[in-house]
């Protein structure tokens, strides 16, 4: 049986007057392994269209895969959010980079979206930066997604060694445990990937194929 999901991007291309957007080989390692597994996506954000990336240089893969007039053109042509319908999907994954912190977090309709699929019982992935996308999400019962849930993402030491804490709206590692999160991870930059039930977190860019292959086997 065939699978396809959401990836959910950020439209927000700025941090502290320097270009950035979506850390672009969070994106190509999970999905190549999900081509791999012929599972299918779309790519959608909040306004919807041409999306900003950066990390274009980062390796072979994400360099190949940028060279290809398919994905540069989903890369160029996003759904729009709102005119997204959950049940067309079978799981969403949201890459990192630090724009998603300025517009995805409190997008009523990524919030809309990552709750159904939590409601169908559908998987929810998400790397580095990606996890805050799952912190303001309320289920049905008034409870938060990631309330009393096992995760990972990008770390107060990484933050510190990439030199952006006065960049940042907020600390990824204090917004999830404010939201209820036992949040969890290893010494910087090491490969972290934490799964707990429908729920999939990777701790930073080098857990993106991880995150990957979970989610993969998650849509088995």
């Amino acid at each position: 049986m065939s699978r396809h999901i959401l990836v959910i991007v950020s439209n927000h291309g700025e941090l502290g007057g320097e270009p950035n957007g979506t850390y672009v080989p969070e994106l190509t390692h999970a999905l190549h392994v999900l081509e791999r597994e012929r599972i299918t996506y779309d790519l959608a954000s909040p306004r919807g269209g041409p999306i900003p990336v950066y990390g274009a240089d980062a390796d072979a893969l994400t360099r190949e895969m940028l060279a290809h007039p398919e994905f540069a053109a989903r890369l160029r042509e996003t759904k729009r959010l709102a005119e997204v319908d959950a049940d067309r999907y079978d799981g969403v994954f949201f890459p990192g980079g630090y724009g998603l912190l300025f517009d995805v977090v409190e997008d009523p309709d990524s919030l809309r979206l990552t709750a159904a699929m939590a409601r169908l019982g559908r998987p929810i992935a998400a790397v580095c930066h990606g996890t805050a996308a799952l912190s303001a999400v309320v289920l049905e019962d008034g409870h938060r997604l990631v309330e009393g849930k096992h995760l990972t993402g990008f770390t107060r030491e990484e933050e510190v060694a990439m030199k952006t804490l006065d960049k940042i709206p907020f600390l990824l590692e204090e917004r999830m445990i404010e939201s209820g999160a036992i949040y969890r991870k290893k010494a910087k930059w090491k490969v972290l990937v934490v799964t707990d039930g429908t729920l999939i977190t990777g701790q930073n860019p080098a857990s993106a194929a991880g995150v990957g292959e979970a989610l993969a086997a998650a849509l088995r």
